[in-house]
């Protein structure tokens, strides 16, 4: 089973439109095809994204995210890296690559191809959702 980290972006895509992200989310995450890995910064990141004022906009989005975020801390497996790196510009954005070192991740999703503008940490590959469905997905 594929270890896999979701940046913030592909959850929030998921909560707004059935795309790649909801179905990496609700089509393999969520009938247990995919394990998810999470530190408790990365947990953190997900509920303070989530809950701006600017998602409200789209309907049933509190909820919906209420519901993703329950069963995120119900199912994903929990790692607390003991590594601090610097390596992508946005700061914020070291947390996916010490975790992915933490628990050896198969894939780290984003569609932020800014700051993730190369396509492995180690032995991690970085890819996109569409790409991750597409040419990855069990």
């Amino acid at each position: 089973m594929h270890k896999i980290i979701l940046d913030t972006n592909v959850v929030v895509s998921a909560l707004i439109q059935k795309s790649y992200p909801y179905r990496i989310i609700f089509e393999l995450f969520l009938k247990d095809k995919i394990n998810l890995c999470i530190s408790s910064q990365l947990v953190a990141k997900y509920y303070t994204v989530l809950k701006r004022p600017r998602f409200a906009q789209y309907q049933e989005f509190t909820t919906k995210a209420g519901v993703v975020l329950a069963n995120i801390e119900m199912k994903a497996t929990r790692y607390k890296p003991e590594v601090t790196l610097y390596i992508i510009s946005d700061k914020d954005d070291n947390k996916f690559l010490e975790l992915a070192d933490e628990c050896a991740a198969d894939f780290i999703i984003t569609g932020n191809t800014k700051d993730f503008s190369f396509s492995r940490y180690k032995e991690t590959r970085i890819v996109t959702p569409k790409e991750y469905w597409e040419n990855h997905k069990p």
